[in-house]
């Protein structure tokens, strides 16, 4: 039988870097023997990518954005992360439902049990094996989106108090499950950033 693949995500505030290091973790997989699919979300269908349209650039309630997101998970899950997963592929995801925890929870304030409700429905079972959460000061995250976005988004235009909510949001995330979120510093340099990240992927691997 086909080993079951590693199901990794990447997580942060708009700004941490998070999107800068799949690439680099991409093909440390790839090295090892193994296939890999990067992907994202909102988004990674066609259905997924309409969806991402929407959600960045169009203002709704809040509700609605939560229900948006998990419209384009629950596509994205069935048709792509879990057969991929079931062929023993690896998927690095660039976001999963901890943003939804984080950004429509710490952020906008949904009610949690709203969030745990659509999540057992969405993707029952379905829990990342690692989560590399990249954390920065607000200030260090919105210069680099001020630096790098030709036309920021709806998110990445909200103000540093939205972000702080969120940042909180993901912290204690963290806090709450430990052997998965794994914290790491992204105002760091990036040669150590990746050594970090080396060190969780090599204890992901028996």
């Amino acid at each position: 039988m086909t080993a079951r693949g590693k199901f990794i995500t990447f997580e942060g505030i708009d700004g941490a870097g998070k999107s800068t290091h799949i690439p680099f973790v991409a093909e440390w997989i790839r090295a090892r023997g193994h296939a890999v699919l990067a992907t994202r979300e909102p988004g990674g269908t066609p259905v997924g990518e309409a969806l991402r349209e929407l959600l960045l650039h169009e203002r709704m309630q809040a509700d609605t954005e939560a229900l948006l997101m998990f419209a384009s998970r629950r596509e994205q899950v069935l048709t792509t992360i879990e057969p991929a997963l079931a062929a023993g592929t690896w998927v690095a995801c660039d976001r999963f439902t901890d943003s939804t925890r984080a950004y429509q929870c710490g952020g906008r304030g949904v009610d949690p049990a709203r969030i745990a409700t659509l999540a057992d429905w969405v993707h029952r079972g379905l829990v990342p094996d690692l989560t590399l959460l990249f954390d920065a000061p607000v200030a260090v995250a919105q210069r680099r989106v001020a630096q790098g976005a030709d036309a920021p988004d709806k998110f990445e235009r909200e103000q540093a108090a939205f972000f702080e909510r969120v940042r909180g949001a993901y912290l204690d995330l963290a806090a709450a499950e430990p052997r998965r979120i794994k914290v790491i510093d992204s105002s760091a340099g990036i040669e150590a950033i990746r050594g970090v990240i080396r060190s969780h992927l090599e204890a992901l691997v028996p």
